[in-house]
């Protein structure tokens, strides 16, 4: 079996100004066990005004982005470019969060212009996906995730692919306290790898690290990071408290 990379992601959203932002960045690093991150890579997404100075501070961790704009440069008022986030540190960026999609209207189509600029500029994808409660209550939710998939993914070749990361975050668990059950997790985590596997063959589908992202906590990432299709969190409100974000560290640590 190929050995998928765990990892633990940290989106931070917008909260913390910078002193804050940096107090939680020593208090994790101060207290992270020396030569983890060679079993699980630990990346943070904090707001973008922080990233060139948390880069600074950082020794262990990995740092990304939460958004930008598919473009190197131009006449787009507010946003940030693909080249100032390469210019920021951050190796890593969030694409098609379910707050993106929903607030400011992120279709499909964007997304995958995200993906396709990110990968020419050689900063890794975690590519977010995931169901509203509507398509879980009524029994599409495997439909609604593989268009997610399809009309995003579509372009990449297993080359491509291998290059990602995916975060499986449903909607209706995100920020509520609610928590998609193990069994429910492990079987979208599962159907994402089957939708790899007959797009792009086993080797790929068993290389790609699929995170659990909604309300994963202390409490019950040992549960869904057991699962077999399981590789790690992309955690919110746990990674804004250092004893929270470490445990979950270390939970999946310990079963790396």
């Amino acid at each position: 079996m190929i050995a998928r990379k765990k990892i633990v992601a940290g989106n931070w959203k917008m909260n913390l100004n910078l002193d804050e932002a940096i107090h939680l960045v020593n208090d994790i690093e101060d207290n992270l066990s020396s030569g983890l991150h060679s079993k699980v890579e630990i990346i943070i997404f904090p707001a973008f005004t922080h990233l060139i100075s948390i880069s600074s501070k950082i020794k262990q961790l990995n740092l990304g982005a939460q958004n930008f704009y598919p473009a190197e440069n131009g006449a787009f008022t507010g946003e940030i470019s693909v080249k100032q986030v390469i210019d920021a540190k951050a190796k890593y960026v969030l694409i098609g969060h379910s707050e993106r999609r929903e607030l400011f209207f992120e279709s499909n189509a964007i997304v995958q212009q995200k993906v396709i600029c990110a990968l020419n500029n050689n900063i890794t994808p975690v590519f977010c996906c995931g169901e509203p409660l509507e398509a879980r209550l009524n029994g599409y939710h495997f439909d609604f995730v593989e268009k997610q998939l399809h009309e995003s993914l579509k372009e990449l070749g297993p080359s491509e692919m291998n290059r990602i990361i995916i975060a499986y975050e449903p909607i209706w668990a995100i920020g509520t306290g609610k928590t998609a059950t193990n069994k429910e997790a492990e079987e979208m985590h599962a159907f994402i790898r089957s939708w790899i596997r007959n797009q792009h063959g086993n080797e790929c589908a068993e290389s790609i690290s699929i995170l659990y992202g909604g309300s994963c906590n202390p409490t019950n990432a040992n549960e869904l990071f057991a699962c077999p299709n399981i590789d790690g969190g992309l955690i919110g409100g746990a990674s804004l408290n250092p004893q929270q974000f470490l445990s979950i560290v270390n939970i999946l640590n310990g079963l790396s």
